[in-house]
């Protein structure tokens, strides 16, 4: 299938892309390059650098012939939607209506969504939370990823158009970028290999459940060979804390490390964790790997790349 790739430059739409040529699609990714880096993308892909909340989204599609959508590009970071909430809603409200209408004009009826659940779900009630829980987004970021549901269901609606969300617990792995609030994985990793010492916020209580990359594209993978319409929480199910978290990456890099706590970062959930159960009925998609082989990989990549620098 030809398959449109947008953010495929960057940490989980690159895996996606690289999933996709793999399971034998012909991938075009379309990237800003404002997080993306272009070494990350799978040498069988075609590239088109655009923003799609401002280029011709609609004749790259129709002269590519995407046959479907799936769309990483955003604005990802909750600190930035605070302090920038225009910006996240140009990129993730306006972007998303842009390419669904050129999903329209150009005959593309597929369209697969990267959504969030933690975001979407804000302070939970239910433990771990299924796609019906109540949605009280507590950031500009949460709202837009929200706001973009709503219109994706409308063009399912109105015309047509097979959509699957998937809505990403916290995703972690290999090209994950350090830099920034999230991603504690890759912050912690760098911070070890770069002999520093790595803060907890708070007291390290606070819970998130943490899914590896390769499993994220897969159920992308799946989610475009299969016939299904829907929202669904891509996630293991599994709370792990992050006074936990550290003790296993410092476990796997074989160091002594010594972690900090530092202030609690204001707002932050306490506990997170997704239900996936819809997904492995619905689809077959499960988690295939634990957190402590995913943190072996994660480690290993961010030495052979610290060791190539």
């Amino acid at each position: 299938m030809k398959t449109v790739v947008t953010g495929g430059a960057g940490f989980i739409g690159s895996h996606v892309a690289e999933t996709f040529t793999g399971g034998g699609n012909e991938v075009l990714v379309i990237d800003d390059l404002s997080n993306g880096k272009t070494e990350n993308l799978p040498g069988q892909v075609e590239f088109v650098e655009m923003d799609i909340a401002e280029g011709d989204i609609a004749n790259v599609l129709s002269s590519w012939g995407a046959e479907a959508v799936c769309h990483h590009a955003a604005q990802i970071s909750v600190r930035d939607s605070v302090s920038d909430p225009l910006t996240d809603l140009r990129r993730n409200i306006i972007g998303t209506v842009r390419l669904l209408e050129a999903c329209l004009s150009a005959g593309c009826s597929t369209f697969i969504f990267a959504s969030t659940g933690g975001a979407l779900y804000g302070d939970q009630s239910t433990f771990p939370a299924p796609e019906a829980h109540p949605t009280y987004p507590l950031s500009p970021y949460g709202i837009s990823k929200l706001a973009a549901e709503k219109y994706i269901y409308f063009f399912r609606e109105q015309y047509g158009f097979r959509t699957v969300i998937l809505r990403y617990s916290n995703v972690y792995g290999p090209r994950q970028d350090p830099l920034g609030e999230a991603g504690v994985v890759a912050i912690f990793c760098k911070k070890i290999l770069a002999g520093e010492t790595p803060v907890i916020n708070g007291d390290g209580k606070q819970t998130r459940d943490f899914v590896y990359v390769e499993d994220v594209a897969r159920a992308n993978l799946m989610a475009l060979e299969s016939i299904i319409n829907g929202e669904f929480n891509i996630s293991t199910g599994i709370e792990t804390d992050i006074n936990e978290l550290a003790r296993q990456i410092a476990q796997v890099s074989g160091r002594s490390v010594e972690f900090r706590h530092g202030s609690p970062m204001p707002g932050e959930q306490m506990r997170s964790v997704l239900d996936p159960t819809l997904a492995m009925g619905t689809f077959g998609w499960r988690p295939q790997i634990s957190l402590g082989e995913g943190l072996r990989k994660a480690w290993k990549y961010f030495l052979d790349e610290s060791n190539s620098t």
